[in-house]
């Protein structure tokens, strides 16, 4: 008698293809959601080194070019300042833009279940 032909082959496939939509959705906000937390993050720090932002922060009150008679001092902290400021924005957007790709993350199974139904229920 053959115990692997193709019906016992077929059942496993199948088996297998009902577990693994089964589990889809643990996969995605467990698994799935903190692989997509930690790229986020990532992304945020790579954005937080190009800019520069800490540097920045930390020689706030060094003053630039080494000048550091009173009217350096202050030339070089208005401009730190301004400089934090406007890099302080930036970083902030990306950081809104990567919180958005996180919802996204997290709503989309849930808006395409929704629009699927939508779609069958008429």
């Amino acid at each position: 008698m053959l115990n692997h032909n193709f019906f016992t082959y077929a059942g496993k496939i199948i088996l297998q293809i009902l577990g693994e939509i089964l589990y889809f959705p643990v996969w995605w906000y467990s698994v799935g959601f903190a692989r997509a937390g930690t790229s986020v993050f990532h992304f945020w720090r790579a954005r937080e080194t190009s800019l520069g932002f800490s540097v920045w922060l930390k020689n706030i009150f060094v003053p630039m070019y080494g000048q550091r008679d009173p009217a350096g001092r202050v030339i070089s902290f208005v401009m730190r300042l301004v400089q934090i400021i406007f890099r302080g924005a930036i970083l902030l957007f990306w950081l809104g833009l990567a919180l958005i790709a996180l919802i996204i993350w997290l709503i989309g199974p849930i808006l395409l279940f929704l629009g699927l139904a939508f779609q069958l229920a008429n």
